[in-house]
């Protein structure tokens, strides 16, 4: 039995590495991006164009330019550079949680709250 216990956490941890997250972060951090998600029912998307300090979004007819701090290669804060309330002056943490060829998949939310969402973002041009 006890020559048992060290084969299992060796096929144990053998297994477990090949469900490891694929986060290669640095492909995300400059380019065009499309975001979609639905408000009130309805599918809208956002593009937003990313260099490694500012971000410039676009959504339904409007422009908002955001600045962009990175914490580390994969989690960075952004804030709104003209909030026009309250809720547009708090920043913004994003953690990309894992990647693909050209999107990202990232969880979200204000700077000291624990409330999060998760959502994916797909990258269409460098």
């Amino acid at each position: 039995m006890n020559k048992m216990i060290p084969l299992f956490l060796v096929l144990l941890l053998t297994l477990s590495s090949c469900f490891e997250a694929n986060r290669n972060c640095a492909d995300f951090r400059t380019g065009t991006f499309e975001f979609e998600t639905y408000i009130n029912g309805e599918l809208q998307k956002s593009t937003f164009i990313r260099n490694d300090s500012i971000e410039i979004e676009f959504f339904q007819g409007k422009t908002d330019t955001s600045s962009v701090r990175w914490i580390n290669p994969c989690e960075y804060i952004i804030k709104n550079t003209n909030p026009k309330n309250m809720a547009e002056q708090k920043p913004i943490h994003m953690k990309i949680l894992t990647t693909s060829k050209n999107s990202y998949t990232f969880e979200y939310g204000q700077v000291g709250e624990t409330q999060k969402a998760r959502g994916e973002v797909k990258k269409v041009s460098e």
